[in-house]
Order: structure tokens, then sequence, then C-alpha cells
């Protein structure tokens, strides 16, 4: 909820299967509730703040992956490039579970690896 609904048109436009929360959820949701819907729908979240990557760690999941935006600039004509780029050179890595910090200069990545 905290990114634009253009962000994930721009991902579309760019090859990827994505949705905005608006779309398939309460606006008004709690983060569990998006957590878990994503990890019974096999998504992504992409987000711009910290909770859901430290939700993840917190309760040792290895699901969904979570791509926390670190940018000042959120909107999607001047990011949208850059956030697509970074899922494209992530993407084995959000597949078997991660999380996927972008930030203007570098993108980071932390495997999930529950002790489950």
């Amino acid at each position: 909820m905290n990114l634009s609904p253009r962000l994930a048109m721009h991902l579309v436009h760019h090859g990827h299967d994505a949705v905005h929360w608006l779309t398939v959820g309460e606006p008004n949701a709690k983060d569990d509730v998006i957590l878990q819907w994503a990890a019974d729908n096999d998504r992504i979240i992409l987000t711009g703040d910290l909770d859901f990557g430290a939700m993840l760690i917190a309760l040792d999941l290895d699901r969904p992956s979570v791509i926390q935006l670190r940018t000042d600039v959120t909107l999607a004509g001047q990011i949208g490039d850059l956030v697509a780029n970074a899922i494209d050179e992530t993407r084995l890595k959000l597949d078997d579970g991660a999380i996927v910090t972008i930030e203007p200069s570098r993108v980071r990545v932390r495997p999930l690896q529950s002790k489950q």
C-alpha cells in the first residue's frame, strides 16, 4: 500500500506478473494478512518499508520473498526500471526465498533459509 499502483503497471509493462494490493485485498489489511496472502499465492512482496522483512526473519519463514525499496523517490517513472532490472538480476534468489533490498547504487540479497 505504500507504493503506487503505477509501479505495478510499470513492472507488468516490463514482463513481470505484478499486482497492487488494492486489486486483491482490503486497503487497511494488516501486514500479516498480506504476508500470508503472498505466501499462499506464491507472490513476492514489494514494499517501501522494512516491516515485512523483519516479520520473515522474526517468524523464521522462507516465504514469501520480499523486495525492500530503499530510495528517496518511489515514482514508477523514475525507479521502475531499477526495480524491474533488480528483479531480473535476483530472480533465482527470489524464487528460492530471499529479502532483496534495492538502493539507488546497489542491490543486496539475503537468502531466507528457514530452520523448520
